[in-house]
């Protein structure tokens, strides 16, 4: 048989077939592809919209990589259920019984469940982590007793860069409270000792004016939001009168703000003659 006749015979045979079966497949196909794009573009649309409120100070640089992290998960879960559901489907219409597939599948998916319960649990607190915007690459974070620099952050896992150097990774199911020093601006927090014969109001004056200086100065002006002042006595030590000097920096720049400050405040006190006292410890002979 010419083999002309050979594939007029196979198109005889398969026609039916195609023209009920694989325009259906076709179908799904075509129509999985559209719901998962309208899907993902009104989802894009909705977290983009939704970040770009911005309630809480983030900047305009940190709210599109939230968006952007948002954005990857809802895509990659609308990918996986679309895509699964038109399987399903598509393997239906060659005729094969999906009841011992699906009952495999979910057999499957509870053992999986179990083994992968706590991979799960890091997803699952990753994902409020970044829809939360609790912290983003950057910023700086106390998580138990480890703090850094946020190196890197997914749904899994963060990686927290300590003063040392050291790379800690930290499963985000494992973060009970993480405590975030770059939210929106930082303090200076200085406690500073003076002796209990100077005068309180010379101190607080200069303590004041050294701060105002500071917030002044070209080179520090930018990284203060309120100048560093006198806020109270904070206790009476044994050998100093102990004050609190408070003022707001911008993120990440409270530590250099406050060393320069304690730096000012030396020079300052020498010249006024206020006494940094420290402590003492007398002898009697007998």
């Amino acid at each position: 048989m010419p083999h002309s006749g050979i594939l007029a015979s196979i198109w005889i045979a398969a026609e039916p077939w195609f023209l009920n079966h694989g325009l259906r497949i076709l179908g799904i196909v075509i129509a999985a592809f559209i719901a998962r794009s309208i899907s993902v573009f009104f989802v894009e649309k909705a977290v983009r919209r939704t970040v770009a409120v911005r309630r809480d100070g983030s900047s305009n640089d940190g709210a599109k990589r939230r968006a952007d992290t948002l954005v990857n998960v809802f895509s990659d879960t609308i990918n996986i259920g679309v895509w699964t559901v038109a399987g399903v489907m598509i393997i239906a219409e060659f005729g094969m019984n999906i009841g011992p597939i699906l009952a495999a599948a979910g057999v499957a998916g509870v053992a999986l469940g179990f083994g992968a319960q706590y991979v799960i649990r890091d997803l699952i607190a990753g994902f409020f982590i970044v829809l939360e915007n609790q912290y983003r690459v950057g910023d700086w974070v106390s998580v138990g007793d480890i703090s850094g620099v946020v190196e890197d952050l997914t749904l899994r896992r963060t990686v927290l860069r300590d003063m040392d150097g050291t790379a800690h990774f930290i499963p985000n199911g494992e973060i009970k409270i993480a405590s975030n020093q770059s939210r929106r601006f930082a303090s200076v927090n200085l406690n500073v000792g003076i002796g209990y014969d100077s005068d309180l109001d010379a101190v607080i004056r200069v303590v004041n004016r050294v701060g105002r200086e500071l917030a002044d100065d070209a080179a520090w002006k930018d990284s203060i939001i309120t100048p560093p002042q006198f806020l109270r006595i904070h206790e009476f030590g044994d050998s100093a009168i102990v004050i609190k000097i408070t003022g707001n920096t911008k993120p990440m720049r409270q530590w250099d703000v406050t060393g320069e400050l304690r730096k000012r405040l030396k020079a300052a006190f020498d010249r006024e003659r206020i006494e940094l006292p420290f402590p003492q410890r007398v002898i009697h002979r007998a």
